[in-house]
């Protein structure tokens, strides 16, 4: 039996998709958003889902192109994709935090 997207998304955590409709959310149109919100947020059954869905590398290039990320996410993506951290767009905002006002 093959799963549809619904049938996917109806087996995210619901703790995942909080803030939207879950019916709005397009596997594919909104893939970034999917893979952030699962990597920072997910359980291992998310994670496996999407992995079935998009696959490795998808995931990867996909997030290597995240603006935010969290240090543990990244730290897992990075070690599964066996990619440096430095590749990841996001390794830049965690290295650069914003500094104090001078005043």
């Amino acid at each position: 039996m093959v799963e549809t997207k619904d049938d996917i998304k109806l087996k995210f955590s619901k703790h995942l998709f909080w803030d939207i409709d879950i019916d709005d959310l397009d596997l594919d149109k909104h893939e970034s958003y999917v893979i952030n919100r699962v990597l920072d947020y997910g359980l291992m059954n998310d994670w496996r889902l999407i992995k079935k869905y998009y696959g490795l590398d998808r995931i990867k290039n996909v997030a290597l192109d995240i603006r935010s990320m969290f240090p543990e996410s990244l730290a897992f993506i990075a070690n599964i994709t066996h990619t440096p951290e430095n590749l990841f767009r996001c390794y830049e905002q965690i290295q650069s935090p914003n500094p104090h006002w001078n005043f």
